[in-house]
């Protein structure tokens, strides 16, 4: 079985061997060319840039021919496929994917919407890797991931609004503003889309929101939690260490946000990802 996913999920291509596992790369162009997401160091250089340049990069979704290739190395081996991709609500990428499959006339192909980017992306790749370990069938793991998809949440606080302002979500003055007021903006990745949760005084009062969204869901225990960040590991070893002591967490992994999400919300952000449980548990 191949298991395709996209570079929103920030799975390096180092990792992506390890997990025996193809990426399609979204590109992230600056203004003067593409700037390459492909391992952790070029993460923390793509940060170092976006403090540099006036204006965001601009980041485009894969073709259709980038997935093609890969089913019809798959259509050779008669090798299911299973595409998991960046949200739909944040890139077209889900559609690269269809058309490609059209393209191929191969029918061994089942393409998710993963409605998650980042570490509950990476999450949903990570559960379809194991799950194929194990053994399981196409069925069971389509299945899987469909369910899991709805239940993963990522919630994040942004250390300045200076990016929503280049970005055009909010007006200038009041990124400057909230700067000035060490405003903290919280999101969270809901229907789809990256939405504003609320703001926060300080990152204190950002850590303490994060964990207020985090405690008002009934957690499934059974699913790890997943810590993010940009650009500063410290920041998000401190955001993890102090959550897994608050709530005496197990199951646990961080990770580094790269540049295709990271170049909306800018450095130095924290976030956290956790599983809900299902309607009819208790």
């Amino acid at each position: 079985m191949m298991i395709i996913t996209d570079s929103a999920s920030d799975i390096t291509k180092q990792e992506a061997e390890e997990m025996d596992i193809r990426i399609v790369w979204l590109k992230t162009k600056f203004s003067d060319g593409d700037f390459p997401l492909k391992t952790e160091e070029d993460f923390i250089h793509f940060f170092d840039k976006l403090a540099e340049e006036k204006e965001l990069p601009v980041t485009s979704q894969p073709s259709p021919e980038e997935f093609l290739q890969l089913y019809e190395e798959a259509k050779e081996k008669n090798e299911e496929v299973l595409v998991i991709t960046l949200s739909s609500g944040l890139s077209g990428t889900v559609n690269a994917a269809n058309l490609a499959k059209q393209m191929s006339e191969y029918e061994k192909i089942w393409i998710i919407d993963s409605e998650q980017a980042i570490v509950t992306q990476r999450f949903l790749v990570q559960k379809a890797v194991d799950m194929r370990a194990q053994g399981k069938n196409m069925e069971e793991i389509v299945a899987a991931i469909e369910d899991l998809k709805k239940r993963v949440t990522v919630c994040g606080m942004l250390d300045t609004l200076t990016y929503l302002k280049k970005g055009g979500r909010i007006p200038a003055a009041l990124a400057v503003l909230g700067n000035v007021l060490q405003i903290k903006p919280v999101i969270e990745l809901k229907d789809r889309e990256l939405t504003m949760l609320g703001k926060a005084r300080g990152r204190k009062g950002g850590v303490k929101y994060l964990w207020k969204e985090y405690e008002s869901y009934e957690i499934d225990e059974k699913e790890p939690v997943y810590f993010g960040y940009t650009s500063d590991k410290e920041i998000g070893e401190k955001f993890m260490e102090e959550t897994v002591e608050k709530y005496g967490l197990t199951n646990y992994h961080l990770y580094p946000v790269g540049g295709i999400i990271g170049t909306h919300v800018g450095p130095a952000c924290v976030a956290i990802s956790f599983v809900k449980k299902k309607k009819d548990e208790k």
